[in-house]
């Protein structure tokens, strides 16, 4: 999977997607998600990266839980035979929801 084809399927939430952040006096009204990628587990073979896998961090805000948008999101990364381990947490200091879905994508994600 490509950066554009995970940025497409999120979009289909119907809900504002952005790549880290926006920028500050930039974010949207909740509910948005931002999404990236904190690290990679790469599978070598002859001392190369033989096939690159890369951690996909998808974090939705919203400002009151939202299980129908939840329900989208989880339809979605099931649609496309994703494997995702979900999070939630209140952040206090921003009134926001925090649900946190994270997984591993195989591919280039730097390609076309």
């Amino acid at each position: 999977m490509t950066h554009n084809e995970l940025m497409a399927m999120l979009a289909g939430a119907e809900i504002p997607v952005a790549y880290d952040h926006y920028a500050e006096g930039e974010s949207p009204d909740p509910p948005f998600i931002c999404f990236r990628y904190p690290a990679t587990n790469h599978f070598s073979a002859d001392g190369k990266a033989y096939y690159l896998i890369a951690q996909v961090d998808v974090e939705m805000y919203t400002d009151l839980k939202n299980p129908e948008l939840e329900a989208r999101v989880e339809d979605i990364l099931d649609a496309h035979g994703i494997f995702y381990d979900k999070t939630e947490v209140w952040i206090e200091s921003e009134r926001l929801y925090e649900v946190l879905y994270t997984f591993e994508i195989g591919g280039n994600l730097l390609a076309e």
